[in-house]
């Protein structure tokens, strides 16, 4: 077959440079007022832009493989969902050392144009949200409902909106480890149901192993692994997809659980580069605005502290740690198991 003739590519047209390179139109130099830092500012945020442009082509495509009915655990896919979600959590590192340039500005430099700013604010970064979104944050668990919104032109509100209407990461995660098979297959499993069976040994293991300080745990454990009518209606993960995940991380040596376990650890490692985030933005705004209002009409500094504690979105796979027992109490695995859970059958 003949290959076919394209157009030479020349590099700033491939780019589009004349765009991204003529899209810096300070607000200091419409007024004639000199704020050097101006530039720097500008430059830094679309430059966050175009990450969180590319966080959300990563999530979309991740959305899409956990969208199939079915995945296989040592499946391609699921080593192109950790992949991916790697990429976002390296992307998220660049976005938080990335600050430091910007501390590069002084608050004196920050006072020279920050007025002329008004009411624009970071708070309407549509594409922040929509991260937010995708990967599983609700709406009812957003710190400041009622100023979310407030400050977006209407379009930008439908957009964040559309996206809280998708079926978010969180969600889709929570569907794949429900269909996890290795504690509900009765051909596992011996004596009793195949689920309270192993869940009875476990309690056994890791009631053994709490110190007296710590016996409240186990309340909590029963609640969430043992007694399925006391599980909390509130989690976003079910009760199987919990104890699926808890599963994994126990057995994670195992050669068919090491995906599944790197694309939990992942969603952690996303999870805490996000508040690594927001924890810098939280002291380079204290930093530069002391106890200031911000732009968009926010509480400033205390208004990001508020919304970074409470906008954790996979924190109940990181809660799970503290039902681990170490790999020596763990209670053994019936052969077929072990040998279904291996490369070789």
């Amino acid at each position: 077959m003949e290959k076919k003739e394209r157009k030479p590519v020349y590099y700033s047209d491939y780019l589009q440079l004349d765009k991204i390179l003529n899209a810096q139109n300070p607000e200091s130099k419409k007024e004639g007022i000199r704020a050097d830092d101006e530039m720097l500012f500008i430059i830094i945020h679309q430059t966050y832009e175009l990450w969180f442009k590319q966080i959300l082509h990563e999530l979309h495509i991740v959305c899409d493989i956990f969208k199939q009915p079915n995945i296989q655990n040592n499946a391609p896919d699921i080593y192109n969902s950790v992949h991916r979600l790697k990429r976002i959590c390296s992307i998220l590192e660049v976005a938080v050392s990335q600050m430091g340039v910007l501390e590069t500005m002084t608050p004196l430099d920050f006072l020279d144009f920050r007025d002329l700013l008004r009411p624009a604010s970071g708070f309407q970064s549509i594409q922040f949200k929509m991260i937010e979104a995708t990967l599983g944050l609700a709406f009812d668990d957003r710190f400041g409902k009622s100023y979310y919104l407030s400050q977006l032109k209407p379009g930008d509100v439908e957009k964040v909106k559309d996206a809280e209407s998708q079926k978010s990461l969180l969600s889709l995660i929570n569907k794949w480890l429900e269909r996890m098979p290795f504690i509900k297959n009765k051909s596992y499993w011996d004596e009793e149901t195949e689920d309270s069976l192993f869940w009875k040994k476990y309690r056994k293991a890791y009631a053994n192993s709490l110190s007296e300080a710590e016996q409240h745990n186990l309340l909590v454990f029963d609640k969430l692994f043992i007694n399925d009518e006391e599980y909390p209606k509130d989690r976003r993960f079910s009760l199987d997809a919990n104890r699926n995940a808890l599963f994994i991380m126990l057995y994670r040596d195992h050669p068919l659980l090491h995906l599944p376990y790197e694309l939990l650890n992942t969603l952690l490692e996303a999870d805490e580069m996000l508040a690594m985030w927001r924890h810098r933005h939280i002291h380079m705004v204290q930093r530069t605005i002391g106890k200031r209002i911000g732009t968009g009409g926010s509480s400033g500094a205390e208004y990001l502290r508020s919304a970074a504690e409470s906008h954790y979105v996979f924190k109940e796979i990181a809660e799970l740690t503290s039902f681990l027992l170490p790999r020596n109490l763990l209670p053994k695995l019936p052969a077929q198991l072990v040998q279904d859970l291996g490369y070789t059958k």
